[in-house]
């Protein structure tokens, strides 16, 4: 699963796992250790790197540090391709939500006005510029021969999400 933070990566990549039986591992549990600290990249590497030994599996998450490990054993990327205004309005109110119930992300990680706010750290302004970024990325690696061993398919919506999991 890649795409823009708050695009529904997680959700459909829990409900892709259950469904299908199998496990399922969300790349930024991972690399967030305590109090936001990122996992050195040889630590992450070697995680993501025995996940993906198994037969089946869903993996949910961007990190261009693994998806080389990711991407070579898999044989389908979920792209999330949403409108913006759709991202901006589901993280906003995710991110609101975690801050107001103080909710508890990974390894005793909470989201807290600072990122909201923060010119480097807030997780709304990443969305907001990486939005074009990812889907010119995962345009590109769709058409890329390099790539002709995955199946990449394409949300644009929350029906394509709904149409997906009851698929299976």
């Amino acid at each position: 699963m890649v795409g823009n933070s708050g695009s529904g990566k997680s959700t459909l990549a829990a409900g892709l796992a259950a469904r299908l039986g199998v496990p399922c591992l969300e790349l930024d549990s991972v690399f967030h250790m305590e109090n936001w600290t990122p996992k050195p990249q040889e630590e992450f590497r070697a995680e993501v790197d025995e996940f993906t030994l198994g037969d089946a599996w869903v993996v949910d998450g961007n990190y261009s540090a693994a998806r080389d490990l990711v991407w070579a054993r898999a044989d389908t990327v979920v792209w999330f391709d949403l409108p913006r205004v759709t991202v901006m309005r589901r993280l906003l109110r995710r991110t609101l939500w975690r801050m107001a119930t103080g909710a508890e992300l990974w390894n005793g990680n909470k989201e807290s006005f600072r990122f909201l706010f923060s010119k480097d750290e807030s997780i709304i302004r990443w969305a907001w510029t990486k939005h074009a970024e990812y889907r010119e990325k995962y345009r590109r690696a769709a058409a890329d021969p390099g790539n002709a061993h995955l199946t990449f398919v394409r949300i644009g919506s929350r029906a394509d999400s709904e149409r997906l999991l009851s698929a299976l």
